[in-house]
């Protein structure tokens, strides 16, 4: 089986969708030998803000002279960027070899594993045989039920801010979601929590109580921001200085969540200097967060899909494009809340480029417009990313700004854009 081969194996098997539950993964990991059990871990659930975190999180690891795995999902541009080992993808050979392993064992199965799961072993069989020291694993959907919570405990658990979102399967209330976030915790483990609403903490207090883990808040209130530009952020959370090259106050407030991370797995016995941890969070890349892909015009492309996201890309513009003429170039699924979306948006849009997402379950570009048009603002919707890249620039001219927001799943194309793969 080659690379080609193994992907188109892989999207036959997302074709039949996902199902909640550990019993598919667990059968699928004892055929393997159970890799996932030869690994330690940091365990990364939440609505938003997990993948900067996880990211941010490898980062500090690596630089703390760690062999570190990273697992996320979903991929913006290649499929490999999913699995990565000190900040490096996983090979075209690789993928295929593992899909080939998998393949036979999954095939054989009464009740068949999903795309997600399939992918979810096979990070842990790559993992476990590179020899990876830890993973840093963020959930796919969930946590109680997802396919990652198939571990034992991790040597911590962490868990971001908490919004509705997936309400259909979680629950329609941020308590709902923060007891299904809140499954990843097991007896045994720390739990460092993203400071947010009381009643969110306390599902998630007394959660860890109940399991006996201890539960560090991060303290926003102890982050001082020295300054915050294009070029980067300098902060200083309870007095040690910190700088990072991702962009938005919402970035110091997850730096803030992996310091705390990186003291509970100091008191586990891991070597992370002081040095180690501020040059591992300066040096975190993380695509299409609020990512400036160019200055002329400047045109920034974020991932935000939901209400949440877009209440922090409306502060993200008013603070790094106070005055510019702002360009929305926006494209969502038509399962999301893109009415509460686009509300929250239209604070900081002062035009709209809409396209259609490259997923089945994509709003028309057309029907987006539609829905635009109540605004009262100008709206143009376009054929495909490449003309709604080209349309936005123009209408942004030299002293205007295009923000394209709205779907992760257009958020790959247009950095092709720009001749930026990953």
């Amino acid at each position: 089986m080659d690379y080609k081969e193994a992907l188109a194996y892989m999207a036959e098997v997302a074709s039949l969708g996902s199902k909640p539950g550990l019993e598919r993964i667990t059968e699928l990991l004892e055929k393997l030998g159970d890799p996932q059990d030869r690994l330690k871990y940091v365990h990364i659930a939440g609505t938003n803000g997990k993948g900067s975190c996880a990211a941010m999180m490898a980062s500090v690891l690596k630089a703390a002279g760690y062999r570190t795995g990273l697992y996320t999902s979903p991929y913006l541009f290649r499929f490999n960027e999913r699995m990565q080992i000190n900040g490096e993808q996983i090979e075209d050979e690789e993928v295929a070899a593992l899909v080939e392993r998998l393949k036979p064992l999954a095939d054989a199965m009464e009740n068949k594993p999903t795309e997600f799961e399939m992918m979810t072993a096979a990070a842990f069989l790559w993992f476990a045989e590179k020899d990876c020291d830890i993973v840093v694993l963020e959930v796919g959907l969930g946590g109680r039920f997802d396919a990652t919570n198939v571990i034992k405990a991790p040597e911590v658990a962490v868990i971001m801010n908490i919004g509705l979102d997936h309400t259909a399967i979680l629950g329609d209330t941020v308590e709902q979601i923060a007891w299904e976030k809140a499954g990843i915790l097991k007896p045994g483990c720390s739990c460092v929590l993203y400071q947010q609403q009381e009643s969110v903490q306390a599902v998630i207090a007394a959660e860890c109580e109940k399991l006996g883990a201890a539960l560090h808040v991060a303290d926003f209130g102890a982050i001082q921001c020295e300054f915050n530009v294009l070029e980067g952020q300098v902060f200083t959370y309870k007095q040690d200085p910190y700088a990072i090259a991702l962009l938005g106050e919402h970035q110091q407030k997850n730096a803030a969540v992996v310091i705390e991370a990186a003291q509970v797995l100091r008191s586990r016995g891991w070597q992370i200097e002081q040095d180690q941890l501020e040059h591992g969070l300066y040096a975190t890349a993380w695509p299409a967060r609020f990512e400036v892909l160019s200055d002329d015009p400047y045109f920034v492309v974020d991932g935000g899909h939901n209400p949440q996201c877009a209440e922090t890309v409306v502060a993200n513009l008013k603070t790094y494009f106070p005055d510019q003429h702002r360009v929305i170039l926006i494209g969502v699924l038509a399962d999301k809340d893109y009415p509460e979306l686009t509300k929250i948006l239209n604070e900081a849009a002062d035009e709209y480029i809409c396209v259609t997402p490259d997923s089945p379950r994509a709003l028309s570009a057309e029907a987006l417009a539609e829905h635009l048009k109540a605004y009262g603002k100008p709206v143009l919707a376009c054929a495909d990313v490449p003309e709604a890249v080209h349309a936005a620039a123009l209408a942004a001219g030299e002293t205007g700004m295009v923000c394209a927001v709205g779907s992760l799943y257009m958020a790959g194309a247009i950095r092709a854009c720009f001749n930026l793969y990953r």
